[in-house]
């Protein structure tokens, strides 16, 4: 077994026999990975509350057959304002959830990486379901299924309006193409995931759209997160 040093955010935890936990981390230059914390749930543990889901860590592992060991444990940043409101909470963990379903083990993702350090740094810092909602098409667009915004995806057509959207065809429909049965986009809600995937997320943040319209977008954004990953997203139930 070789020694490591790494950072990365816990994605997740899971106990294992009396005492340790088998920890899933997002990490800087290993990529996914998943050891094993001795003793982490023992009163005296040194390190078990530092390896909570959520929490930016600095670590040193050995690397294992199919599961590391994690010998030492340093606190970046343990997003306790995270943990302390449940409405942060429930949107951080399917923000953790969405990478670990997106993530491969071993396969280093340095912009994943900081794409989830950023959006937890700011979640925290500016408590809005925007964060989250951004965060899952920015996901989707850097796994290469950014949707279409500006053009019909069925007939490209780019005049508008596009009333509609298409998870087959990757993005929003022209009315034209708007079969029945597809998904309908409200104006607003279309006007709000392209500032989202526009880069304008700081433009949302200040001048957020109506709780109907950014819960669209989500509902959305969590459809494509499932339909392309062809996996739930459980804790989305949560939001």
């Amino acid at each position: 077994m070789s020694l490591y040093r790494d950072q990365g955010v816990v994605l997740r935890t899971i106990k294992l026999g009396e005492a340790d936990r088998i920890v899933t981390l997002l990490t800087r230059g290993q990529g996914k990975v998943r050891a094993v914390a001795k003793g982490v749930r023992k009163t005296a543990s040194r390190f078990g509350a530092r390896l909570e889901p959520t929490s930016h860590v600095a670590c040193q592992c050995y690397r294992g057959r199919e599961l590391d060991i994690v010998t030492q444990v340093e606190t970046i940043d343990a997003h306790r304002r995270l943990r302390e409101h449940y409405g942060c909470l429930t949107h951080a963990v399917s923000m953790l959830e969405a990478v670990d379903q997106v993530a491969l083990e071993r396969e280093p993702n340095p912009a994943l990486y900081r794409m989830l350090v950023r959006a937890l740094r700011t979640l925290a810092d500016q408590p809005s379901p925007v964060v989250s909602t951004a965060f899952f098409w920015k996901l989707l667009a850097l796994e290469g299924f950014q949707p279409l915004v500006d053009t019909c995806a069925r007939c490209g057509d780019d005049t508008g309006p596009f009333p509609g959207f298409d998870l087959d065809e990757g993005g929003v429909l022209c009315e034209a193409c708007t079969a029945a049965g597809r998904y309908r986009l409200d104006p607003a809600a279309a006007a709000t995931l392209r500032d989202l995937l526009g880069g304008r997320i700081a433009r949302v943040l200040s001048d957020p759209p109506p709780p109907a319209v950014l819960a669209d977008v989500e509902r959305l954004a969590i459809r494509s997160l499932e339909y392309h990953s062809e996996r739930r997203l459980r804790s989305a139930a949560l939001l």
